[in-house]
């Protein structure tokens, strides 16, 4: 994996939301949400915070960088598995790309599913529910 950006961590270190900036500017934001009828299922998002995207957080930014922000939001996840130890459930949505429909968002569900295997050991299990993933402690 590649060396990830300078990360923002959370004031408090069981916060729930990192940023970091790319070497072009462009800013992200890493949220973590509890569910309300549990708290030991997390949801994640993760998308870009700068103005020149008209507030469309999950767009492509198409500045030659993916890897390095998903190794990134990898170094994040792995900091907040550690800060939250407890957490059994965790979610989160390929939001499909302009080209895609909302029913096949396989570009970038194929690009976080391969990162995966760094965050998760075999002791965790995977779903795919159309455009949602769902990974769990066995």
């Amino acid at each position: 994996m590649l060396t990830p950006y300078k990360i923002n961590y959370p004031a408090i270190k069981t916060g729930n939301i990192y940023t970091f900036q790319t070497l072009n500017g462009v800013d992200y934001e890493v949220r973590f949400a509890r569910k309300k009828n549990n708290l030991l299922h997390a949801t994640i998002a993760f998308g870009v915070l700068n103005d020149e995207y008209e507030g469309e957080e999950y767009v492509q930014t198409n500045k030659g960088d993916a890897l390095k922000v998903m190794s990134t939001i990898v170094t994040i996840f792995n900091n907040y598995k550690k800060e939250h130890p407890n957490i059994n459930t965790y979610e989160f949505v390929g939001e499909p790309t302009i080209k895609e429909n909302a029913d096949s968002p396989l570009k970038r569900l194929n690009l976080y599913r391969r990162y995966l295997p760094y965050i998760f050991d075999e002791s965790w299990r995977l779903k795919v529910y159309g455009s949602r993933v769902i990974i769990y402690k066995k």
